[in-house]
């Protein structure tokens, strides 16, 4: 089960839907979700699912030992795609039918940006377990509730930054880096740029106060590598930017964002965007590279420009080699990880302390990110 490769193709399409549709993603290579089994070993369940995430976030879990129980949103269309993929989910009328349900042990969701955090509040007062897609959180006032109410009930709280959890050459980083095959760790730097098609997009999305801004939202990815790859339990932000260069049309979307930061073990450089032109064979040609004292690692997540088919890929230099990984039979330990997390009440798939600082660190640098204005 641990090698089933999971596909983001087969459901993440360019969709026109209603204000609160899907969110455009793409590409990877193909499998079916629904045919994922494992023996159960907790139950969840979902609600609200405004963004194609919520399938690798399923799929994880159930991977992991988890049985879907039921499944609540408010939108038909949404709601459809989804039991298309997980038949096995009973519709539930309300989310207190899920809430109250003391069978299930676990709640995932990928709802608008802005209620994530309300609902993973709620969750954990009802004594449950929360797995939420990035942005998890979207204020540094929704984060100190969050954090006040995680040590209050002693719940799991987890974010899904997928770019490192559910990417097999990036998991595959991890364990070369900490069998010492570049040495220490100086610098990542993390491109998350994204291919965006207004017209498959819903409302919300253009509405920062709903998504937050571009570093809370895709910057997330980028923290949580910077903060696991150079091994820094603290950081700051030296400088960010953002800015909407390119589509006036729009007044509340940003297009573009970068960062300089400093951990107490590493430096890091985060850049992302929305600008993947549709010539490209991907939702975005996402990069992760990493400097340390004796070589690099450059990991092309999504795709290869100039290299081998698909994604997934890994290429390591240090004193003794050049040597290209293709990771894409590698396992994806997250789901299992967690799952025995929940438990066992330990933290192996990603401590609590990681998770918000990462989503605080993002936070941040948007809140002093400088205004962009370019003049053409």
């Amino acid at each position: 089960m641990k090698n089933l490769l999971f596909n983001r193709r087969k459901f993440i399409k360019d969709t026109t839907t209603a204000a609160t549709g899907m969110a455009i993603l793409s590409s990877l290579p193909k499998k079916t979700i629904a045919a994922v089994h494992t023996e159960a070993r907790i139950r969840f369940g979902v609600i609200n699912i405004n963004h194609s995430h919520i399938f690798s976030m399923a799929a994880a879990v159930i991977r992991g030992g988890g049985q879907l129980v039921s499944v609540y949103a408010k939108e038909k269309d949404l709601l459809a795609g989804f039991l298309k993929e997980f038949p096995q989910a009973k519709i539930a009328a309300s989310e207190n039918e899920i809430l109250e349900d003391k069978s299930i042990q676990l709640v995932l969701s990928s709802g608008i940006p802005d209620e994530r955090a309300p609902l993973g509040i709620t969750v954990m007062k009802h004594g449950k377990d929360y797995l939420v897609d990035k942005p998890g959180v979207i204020t540094l006032e929704q984060l100190e509730e969050v954090r006040r109410v995680q040590k209050e009930t002693k719940r799991i709280y987890s974010i899904m930054y997928s770019e490192r959890l559910e990417n097999r050459a990036t998991v595959r980083t991890g364990e070369l880096i900490k069998a010492g095959a570049i040495g220490n760790v100086i610098q990542t730097i993390g491109l998350g740029p994204h291919k965006m098609s207004p017209k498959t997009r819903p409302d919300w999305f253009f509405d920062i106060k709903k998504y937050g801004g571009i570093i809370t939202d895709i910057g997330s990815h980028q923290f949580d590598q910077f903060l696991f790859f150079t091994n820094s339990t603290s950081a700051e932000i030296v400088a960010s930017q953002v800015g909407n260069v390119h589509h006036p049309q729009y007044p509340e979307l940003e297009d573009f964002g970068d960062v300089m930061l400093r951990g107490n073990n590493g430096v890091g450089y985060i850049r992302v965007d929305w600008f993947t032109p549709d010539g490209l064979a991907s939702w975005g040609d996402g990069r992760l590279t990493i400097l340390g004292t004796e070589g690099f690692i450059e990991v092309r997540k999504n795709i290869d420009i100039a290299g081998p088919a698909g994604g997934s890929h890994l290429y390591l230099v240090n004193q003794k080699e050049t040597k290209y990984f293709d990771c894409n039979n590698d396992p994806l330990p997250f789901g299992e990880l967690f799952v025995n997390d929940i438990l066992n009440r330990t933290e192996t798939a990603m401590t609590q302390q990681h998770c918000f600082l990462a989503t605080e660190l993002a936070l941040k640098a948007q809140k002093v990110a400088q205004k962009i204005n370019l003049v053409k």
